[in-house]
């Protein structure tokens, strides 16, 4: 039976935002500096995974390039036309690795190992579990894409090097945080934690300024 689940979108966001400032100053800080964060959507589906195994250990600027090129490359981006690719995944800027990573994807919904369609009605939970079946898609993979594709509103990447960076230096701390500590500083953030990673990327890519 299908389920209907909460998605963050523009009309919802600021209730995030206000349950965020009442609860950490330093959330509040930065939406008072900032103002509302990028939502950073994209659509669901086959494409977006691949985008997102492409900025694996990757700068943003350097995946953008590799996915624009792959993207000239074919007349649509399907598990069908991205099998049929060869060799020329390499002059594009794929590494055997994520080459690997990429074909096993395409290879798993053409089939049916993976439903992407099924993804948008399972909860946060089962969408990791069903992602990570599939070789070459973590942890990181998985909420990235349940943060920007199925937009949830309580996704917690704390493996997101941003994220990491963001929260020592907005909490001042002297080493960066561990999953632990991420995960705990988090759990104040519920039922909005989607939106705290919005405002946190943010203020990284603004270049972190005090």
């Amino acid at each position: 039976m299908a389920i209907t689940l909460k998605k963050l979108n523009k009309a919802n966001i600021g209730s995030g935002l206000n349950f965020l400032s009442s609860r950490d100053p330093d959330l509040a800080k930065l939406f008072q500096q900032n103002g509302t964060p990028p939502l950073w959507s994209r659509k669901p589906g086959f494409a977006t995974l691949v985008q997102i195994i492409i900025e694996q250990q990757v700068s943003l600027a350097s995946a953008r390039a590799v996915f624009a090129r792959l993207n000239a490359a074919v007349p649509a981006l399907t598990p069908e036309t991205f099998l049929a690719l060869g060799e020329e995944l390499q002059p594009l800027g794929f590494s055997r690795q994520k080459t690997r990573y990429c074909r096993a994807l395409a290879e798993s919904v053409l089939t049916g190992a993976l439903d992407l369609k099924v993804l948008v009605r399972l909860d946060d939970e089962a969408v990791r579990e069903e992602l990570t079946q599939v070789k070459g898609i973590g942890r990181w993979t998985a909420e990235i894409y349940l943060l920007m594709a199925l937009s949830r509103p309580d996704v917690w990447p704390t493996g997101d090097l941003a994220i990491v960076k963001a929260v020592q230096h907005i909490k001042g701390m002297a080493v960066a945080p561990s999953t632990e500590e991420l995960e705990r500083i988090g759990e104040s953030w519920r039922p909005w934690r989607a939106v705290a990673a919005r405002l946190l990327w943010q203020h990284y890519l603004n270049g972190m300024p005090d």
